[in-house]
């Protein structure tokens, strides 16, 4: 637990950890240096908010941040790399939000060069030979978590180099990652890959040396980036698999027979916001739906995190099944919850989320996106 802001930046960052407690979520928010992270955000080392997985979970929003950030009195100049790097969550959503379940499929072209649907085994076992790709899958086994410039590493690694199309290597990244967000994941995925976006991203080892603080020479990546875009599959990641990967919803039902207030809200994977509805009566129940699961399925310990999360929300209670089991077997009478593309129920009472602006419809690129909503946040 981090008390204050001076706490969480003393910590040793090489051993990140993410604290469940809303004082050690506040005491980070605080803790955000706007000048340090534009200059060093994209070093393995660099001053990064270590927030995602809490905005991912809803426990804060991405206004939430950006208002603390502009309160913070800085130029213009000194934040907008920070609160762009926010618009970029904002954005996957409304992705999400316009395109629904086609972010799972190649969204602006086919991606090209692909050998196989499935991901190499050795990117799975960290075992590519890259030094700082291997480290960084194995921190993802041990912490949940992946630097956002690794994860460009690993999915150009995976796509452009292992020419292995990208959904069941982006499946396997959001399954282990604490800030697993769909839309963040695939549509990220798809950028690296091509689909969705107008050329592929790749980086030599010179780069990844440069980034991650390694001196390593002689590797299949270890080329120009002439060369880099003309090579020949690596044996290293020849061989490739197919994962079972489900989520264990061994859950206890907490024994919920009938309401016993005349409000619901329903908190969901995506919705652990402690503040919402605050104070006011009602039944807080936080649903876990197989069907969501099964879609998108998420390892024992992102689940074990989402609980631990939902422990700050005053007597949340838990009940694993469909929304359709759930109405029927409770018999709501007024349900709130906030509105998700991964849950499109029918029923009444959806509430927005806090968005960082009021830019709302499809941006076919991000840009196209930023430069309206820059102009909004900086107005």
């Amino acid at each position: 637990m981090y008390t204050s802001a001076r706490d969480f930046q003393q910590q040793n960052l090489q051993t990140i950890d993410f604290p469940t407690d809303i004082a050690s979520i506040k005491a980070r928010i605080e803790a955000i240096d706007p000048k340090k992270y534009g200059a060093t955000r994209n070093y393995k080392d660099g001053a990064v908010t270590y927030l995602s997985p809490y905005i991912s979970r809803g426990v804060i929003s991405t206004k939430q941040v950006a208002e603390h950030i502009f309160s913070l009195g800085l130029p213009k100049t000194v934040i907008e790399k920070l609160i762009q790097e926010l618009a970029w969550r904002d954005y996957w959503q409304l992705v999400w939000r316009a395109k629904g379940e086609a972010i799972s499929t190649d969204l602006k072209h086919p991606q090209s060069d692909v050998s196989n649907y499935q991901i190499p085994k050795n990117i799975v076992n960290a075992t590519t030979g890259i030094k700082a790709i291997d480290e960084g899958i194995s921190e993802l086994y041990e912490t949940g978590y992946m630097h956002n410039h690794m994860r460009m590493y690993v999915a150009s690694l995976a796509t452009n180099i292992g020419k292995s199309h990208w959904l069941e290597p982006a499946r396997w990244m959001y399954y282990h990652l604490l800030d697993g967000d769909w839309a963040s994941n695939a549509l990220s995925w798809q950028w690296v890959a091509g689909s969705f976006s107008n050329k592929k991203y790749i980086a030599n080892q010179e780069n990844i040396n440069k980034y991650f603080n390694t001196q390593q020479k002689g590797t299949f990546l270890d080329v120009s980036y002439e060369k880099l875009a003309q090579l020949e599959l690596p044996n290293e990641l020849k061989l490739s698999e197919k994962l079972e990967l489900n989520t264990e919803l061994s859950v206890v039902d907490s024994g919920i027979k009938k309401p016993l207030n005349k409000n619901t809200f329903l908190y969901t994977y995506y919705n652990l916001d402690p503040d919402w509805h605050a104070g006011e009566a009602g039944d807080r129940i936080l649903i876990l739906e197989p069907s969501f699961f099964e879609r998108y399925p998420v390892s024992q310990v992102c689940l074990d995190f989402a609980l631990k999360l939902a422990k700050n929300i005053p007597d949340i209670k838990i009940f694993v099944g469909e929304i359709d089991n759930f109405l029927t077997e409770l018999n709501p009478e007024n349900i709130f919850y906030k509105e998700h593309p991964a849950f499109r129920w029918e029923i009444k009472g959806e509430e927005p989320r806090d968005w960082m602006t009021s830019i709302d419809g499809f941006f076919a690129s991000f840009f196209a996106y930023w430069k309206k909503a820059k102009k909004e946040l900086f107005a």
